[in-house]
């Protein structure tokens, strides 16, 4: 009788040792979630402005294993919205029908590859001519560097549409607003799959890299 005692007193106090843990592992885990920082939904609230075309435009690099290429596609039909000197929302429409090729000098060289870039190898350009980006999500920060935001948002490209998100910089004075970014995308998720070695062997130096580099400049007022 003692031993049965003694080991139903043991087992009382482990589980009291456990319940005790449990509830300081509970209130630790509330105070870090409760520290952080989710994003706040875009709600387009406030005053409207329109993008400059001749102001906005984004810039690409696309890498394979033998160099890498640049240029630029045209933004247009482009809104931001801000209330009380903060972004609250925003959209604007990409025209694959503009892509260009800047770092080749030669017409013929230039005129092949930009071509390429629009047909179905890549962004079907006649197609999906049109791309968007739509902000859902906005959250500011105060990490001591020009990027002063994280956006989400949703992309479409070649009438696909997926969630990404980046860090930003913006700036409102009074009613003109500028804002940069440079971030990467996945191409195969947006299905441009051309000599992507995730779908295709032994490519060789004929690979090109999946990650495509932009940079985003809007201004609008």
């Amino acid at each position: 009788m003692k031993k049965i005692k003694r080991t139903t007193t043991a087992l009382i106090i482990l589980i009291a040792v456990v319940t005790i843990i449990s509830g300081c592992s509970k209130s630790e885990e509330k105070t870090q979630t409760s520290d952080k920082k989710d994003g706040i939904s875009a709600s387009n609230k406030g005053k409207k402005l329109t993008m400059s075309a001749s102001d906005s435009k984004l810039e690409w690099v696309g890498k394979k294993v033998t160099g890498q290429h640049n240029g630029t596609v045209d933004i247009t039909n482009g809104d931001l919205f801000v209330d009380n000197g903060v972004l609250t929302g925003g959209s604007f429409d990409i025209n694959f029908a503009t892509i260009k090729v800047t770092d080749l000098q030669d017409p013929e060289m230039n005129a092949k590859l930009t071509g390429h870039l629009k047909s179905d190898d890549f962004f079907s350009a006649e197609k999906f001519p049109t791309g968007k980006f739509v902000l859902t999500s906005i959250t500011p920060l105060s990490n001591g560097t020009e990027n002063n935001y994280t956006v989400g948002g949703n992309l479409s490209i070649k009438g696909i549409t997926k969630t990404v998100s980046f860090p930003a910089a913006v700036k409102v004075n009074g009613d003109a607003v500028t804002a940069t970014a440079d971030f990467k995308i996945d191409r195969t998720l947006w299905d441009v799959k051309f000599r992507s070695g995730k779908f295709y062997e032994n490519l060789g130096d004929k690979l090109i890299d999946d990650q495509i580099e932009l940079k985003l400049n809007i201004s609008a007022k």
